[in-house]
């Protein structure tokens, strides 16, 4: 191994597991530690893996990071359209009827968007809360990437009335640290939906928190 040209070294290192490299073949000595912590290996293994583009070619300022953090880019939230009905959903609180579970486009409603909504979550004549705790660590983000990198956390939601009925909507979002101490907070305003709407889907999306004080 020690003979061979570090382009070679470069490919053969890339076809072993991301966790691996770090974990295991980072130790293994000098060569192999600067090769899994230069940026050559980690292009490689983006390009391998199509995580390239105009992207990461703006913001992969650490590519083994931007390697990491594209593999971990997906919705965090379980069941967020209702698929299992309340499932993994806490604090839930049943205002009028209490929250229900309907197809789309459901009664006076429109299609979703997308089509691989099939589902939605669907609140009464009083207010209808529930949440849910997203444990990062147990996501895969390590103390170390969220303490330096901090990556962006991106937040969406989408909200809708009845055509035949007005509702009040609010999202609120907070970034809590190990202790759980408030890190940072978005709350909308209460929007207000009126009678004889359009039954329009509307996405809401605050800034992502990306600073962590």
């Amino acid at each position: 191994m020690e003979s061979l040209p570090e382009a070679v070294l470069i490919r053969i290192l890339a076809s072993i597991p991301a966790a691996d490299l770090v974990l295991v073949c980072r130790l293994v000595c000098c060569q192999w530690k600067n090769l899994v912590d230069g940026a050559a290996l980690w292009i490689l293994k983006c390009q391998q893996e199509g995580l390239t583009g105009e992207e990461s070619q703006e913001n992969a300022e650490n590519w083994q990071n931007f390697y990491f953090l594209s593999k971990r880019k997906r919705n965090l939230i379980k069941n967020p359209c209702g698929e299992e009905d309340l499932q993994y959903w806490g604090e839930v609180e049943n205002g009028g009827d209490g929250w229900k579970i309907e197809e789309l486009p459901g009664d006076f409603g429109k299609e979703f968007p997308s089509e691989d909504v099939h589902k939605y979550f669907v609140t009464s004549y009083e207010w209808c809360r529930k949440s849910q705790v997203i444990d990062l660590r147990a996501e895969g983000y390590w103390e170390e990437l969220m303490d330096t990198t901090q990556p962006k956390v991106v937040v969406k939601d989408w909200y809708a009335g009845r055509s035949d009925a007005g509702c009040l909507y609010e999202l609120c979002v907070k970034l809590l640290s190990e202790n759980e101490d408030v890190l940072a907070e978005y709350k909308s305003e209460t929007i207000a939906i009126p009678q004889d709407n359009d039954a329009d889907w509307t996405e809401v999306s605050p800034q992502p928190f990306n600073h962590y004080p």
